[in-house]
């Protein structure tokens, strides 16, 4: 039976406009919702964890010198004779609306200490993400083009040893070193202290700052100041991505599309970088957002090391001060970022794999 040409050449009907945008604004709301439902899950999660854990509130409040009706007063006026589910109920409001409570150890709010120690850990993290994707892909690719080789060798044992070497003491011999002994980088803190307060936040990014107020020495101080650390957390980061870009490039290499490529005389590097490498990119974006809040969880110890005033050594003083209002708060924060990380790549990974739309 033979066809009618012009019948195969009619093209498929296009979709109607309006289905077209019904299906974006049902993806956009089932988005939306799946977002609101997981931040409520996260805050279902700190606020029984808060009642959970053996730390009295109102004591670390009122301290352990205090009266019977002191007790009693302040347990009043903090909420915490209500029902469990009230308080719950409060603490959604309270959330929503700005709230996170009174901070012990600063007697601030603590939403205005977070938004004052927040942007310093996403600064340094920021640039460690960056250390880590401009150098870690290129070497994990280079390890896989030349499996087995001496280069292989030495790519896998940077991989190891960001993996074994524990952070503090990283740290700590970078200080030793590159500090103390050769003097090429600023010691802790984010500023000499003679530049301190001179800039007026705006963003809260010391680097942004200083440039928005056109204050060019404070912003290379910042930079002398910030480089160090950042290197030591985008080593951790450049071990974790090398190591699987590696492993998924080997896995690519191995196609039988790419063996086609090079048979028929195409040049190695675009063999590599456009019909290895392109492949891999939905997957990578996934390893380099989980390692990028990781640096933004994960930077309690760098930041403990190099004095950095960002939310990992906030947190370390609320728990240490017993502050419950400070540590949910940051625990919070933290949360959030990890939810707002994890749908970017989501977005991400729906626009370079058309798949996955």
């Amino acid at each position: 039976m033979s066809l009618d040409p012009s019948v195969i050449a009619t093209p498929l009907p296009a979709k109607p406009a309006r289905r077209v945008w019904g299906g974006r604004a049902s993806a956009l709301a089932g988005f939306l919702v799946t977002v609101v439902l997981t931040f409520l899950g996260l805050l279902a999660i700190t606020f029984f964890i808060g009642r959970v854990i053996p730390i009295d509130p109102v004591l670390a409040v009122v301290g352990d010198r205090a009266t019977q009706a002191q007790y009693d007063a302040a347990k009043v006026a903090m909420g915490l004779d209500r029902p469990l589910w009230e308080q719950f109920i409060s603490y959604v409001i309270n959330v929503f609306s700005g709230n996170l409570g009174q901070s012990v150890s600063t007697g601030r709010a603590v939403a205005d200490d977070l938004s004052r120690f927040f942007p310093a850990t996403l600064e340094m993290a920021t640039i460690g993400i960056i250390i880590g994707v401009v150098v870690g892909v290129p070497l994990g690719v280079i390890a896989a083009s030349r499996q087995g080789s001496w280069v292989d060798q030495i790519i896998r044992v940077v991989g190891l040893l960001g993996y074994s070497m524990p952070a503090f003491w990283l740290g700590l011999v970078g200080l030793a070193v590159f500090y103390a002994r050769l003097r090429w980088v600023g010691g802790p803190g984010r500023l000499d202290i003679f530049y301190d307060g001179l800039v007026s936040p705006v963003t809260g990014l010391i680097l942004v700052d200083s440039l928005l107020a056109g204050e060019v020495d404070i912003f290379w101080n910042a930079v002398n100041h910030l480089i160090l650390p950042a290197s030591v957390l985008g080593f951790f980061s450049l071990a974790y991505i090398a190591r699987m870009t590696r492993s998924f490039m080997l896995d690519q290499l191995n196609q039988e599309f790419v063996t086609t490529a090079r048979v028929k005389g195409v040049p190695e590097r675009v063999v590599i970088w456009r019909h290895a490498f392109n492949p891999i990119r939905v997957q990578l974006i996934t390893v380099i957002g989980l390692s990028y809040a990781g640096l933004l969880e994960g930077s309690v110890m760098i930041e403990t090391v190099f004095s950095w005033p960002g939310i990992g050594n906030y947190l370390t003083t609320a728990l240490l001060n017993a502050d419950m209002n400070a540590v949910l708060g940051s625990t919070l924060v933290i949360g959030a970022v990890f939810i707002f990380i994890n749908k970017v790549s989501d977005v991400l990974y729906r626009v370079l794999d058309p798949r996955a739309r």
